[in-house]
């Protein structure tokens, strides 16, 4: 846990030497140039490093060596052809099953394509990149890796929504998808928050959402339609998090607030808004269905930027200050939190182990 906290505080730390709105004119670079060079080199580096030398730390680590090793055997997985041919590729060059350079390739672009988003879109680097961190996005990409590069690459995708550049939207959802298919929702899902929607339309569209509660075999069954290998599993038994039905009750109250003035006539804020409404629909209408948070999450990880262009927006300096104090102590807890039961089933990044020091636990094909 030491780790993990000085490798958020360091990394944080060096997020506020980065100025992100500093552009480049002329030739030659400025110092706040050169120190977001350097500042962002570091951050990547650490964060590269942490998830790149992990062994066995995430709950499913063990299983994805096992997915690994059928890949290699040319017998049946779950997982989607663009994994599977990273993983043949790999295993190939290296002349053995190197796991450890598959996760390596994994964390490689995934914490690149989450700080190249960050920059780009970011208000405030610094800001947005603490709530990255503090909301756990970074650490829960030990496990399931396969979703958090499509997470990575949906934020990075979001420009061209908002640029209506369609071509490249789908192409880097079409590619995501390749390595985990739940990407393609956001086709639909960051559409729909891009729609300026009319007060009838969000009427049509709270009915239809109503449908949820009365419908919900008729929802599953599409599930297992979509997802064979959820059948009968513990992944059908759904749940919601009040946690995040709360932060996406409270980005929502603030937004209502701000509307007029930031919202209602920025495609953008407008954009992040329908997402957070979107999520919070999801967690409160769709908790029947599995693993409803993984959805959520590609709208929620808009809150990294709508939250301090809402609070940026607040012309009181001292009403501004004191939420930003605010949402800054609630990432705190949501950080403390996350941090006390990163040891659990379901998480368990906890102990920290390397493979510099440890050796790999045995998988279901070397035991049975």
């Amino acid at each position: 846990m030491v780790l993990y906290i000085s490798v958020a505080i360091g990394t944080v730390a060096l997020g506020y030497l980065v100025n992100n709105q500093c552009r480049r004119d002329g030739g030659t670079l400025s110092r706040q140039q050169l120190l977001n060079v350097f500042s962002l080199l570091f951050m990547f580096l650490v964060l590269f490093a942490v998830s790149a030398c992990r062994l066995n730390v995430g709950n499913d680590y063990a299983k994805y060596v096992e997915f690994m090793h059928l890949v290699n055997c040319d017998a049946y997985v779950p997982t989607e052809i663009g994994f599977n041919t990273l993983v043949k590729i790999i295993y190939g060059i290296s002349g053995y099953e190197n796991f450890l350079l598959v996760f390596a390739v994994f964390a490689f672009f995934t914490v690149l394509l989450f700080l190249g988003a960050i920059y780009k879109q970011a208000d405030s680097f610094g800001f947005s990149f603490f709530l990255f961190m503090a909301f756990g996005y970074y650490f829960q990409s030990f496990n399931t890796v396969r979703y958090y590069l499509a997470l990575a690459i949906a934020l990075y995708a979001i420009p061209y929504v908002l640029k209506k550049e369609w071509g490249k939207f789908v192409f880097l959802i079409l590619l995501g998808a390749t390595f985990h298919k739940s990407l393609l929702v956001v086709l639909v899902l960051y559409v729909l928050a891009f729609v300026d929607w009319k007060k009838w339309q969000l009427l049509l569209a709270a009915a239809f959402c109503s449908t949820f509660f009365f419908f919900q075999d008729f929802y599953l069954k599409v599930v297992v339609m979509l997802y064979p290998t959820y059948e009968g599993t513990e992944y059908l038994e759904g749940g919601t998090s009040y946690v995040n039905i709360a932060r996406c009750a409270a980005v929502l109250l603030l937004s209502l607030i701000c509307y007029r003035k930031i919202v209602k006539n920025s495609e953008r804020n407008r954009f992040y808004f329908y997402c957070n409404l979107g999520a919070l629909v999801l967690y409160v209408c769709c908790s029947f269905l599995p693993i409803i948070s993984r959805i959520g999450y590609y709208l929620t990880i808009t809150h990294i930027f709508f939250l301090p262009t809402l609070i940026g927006s607040i012309e009181n300096e001292k009403l501004r200050k004191l939420c930003k104090a605010g949402v800054v102590v609630a990432g705190v807890l949501y950080f403390v939190l996350f941090m006390r039961k990163a040891g659990a089933d379901g998480l368990r990044i906890l102990p920290y182990e390397t493979f510099f020091f440890h050796e790999m636990v045995p998988i279901l094909s070397d035991v049975s």
